[in-house]
């Protein structure tokens, strides 16, 4: 039998292990959106140099294995980001969003698809965040 697979975080960073990109950004400055990628893309340099002048995490969304206990977020059993962003953020999607990394998801995995409902309004490194959001990604100890 196989082992079963780590789960993913899926706003993750470019150096994280196993980092792929799932996701480019879009919308406004105001109001964007992730466009999820057919298929996941290994991180790779010539990739990260495409989003220059930007910095990669502005202009993709990563994922990779979640970090459990190094990361601010994991409380030694759930990720809070992804119940912050439950709580606090709207739903932007009424449909799940086509991701191919759902069945990998800690957020899926832990919060369902009230988390996928949010998912794609999440910016890694976003610079005019919302309150709400700036509530849902302030970690908590």
């Amino acid at each position: 039998m196989l082992a079963p697979s780590p789960l993913l975080c899926p706003s993750a960073q470019p150096e994280m292990q196993d980092s792929r990109i799932i996701g480019v950004v879009g919308g406004t400055a105001s109001e964007p959106r992730l466009a999820y990628l057919d298929e996941p893309q290994p991180v790779t340099l010539h990739l990260l140099k495409l989003s220059e002048p930007l910095n990669p995490p502005e202009v993709y969304r990563f994922a990779a294995v979640c970090e459990e206990r190094k990361c601010s977020h994991f409380d030694g059993r759930d990720c809070r980001l992804a119940t912050k962003i439950v709580e606090f953020l709207p739903t932007v999607t009424e449909t799940l969003p086509i991701c191919r990394i759902r069945n990998d998801c800690r957020w899926f995995v832990q919060e369902g698809s009230q988390a996928c409902f949010r998912c794609p309004q999440v910016i890694t490194q976003n610079f005019s965040p919302t309150t709400q959001v700036v509530s849902a990604a302030t970690p908590t100890r």
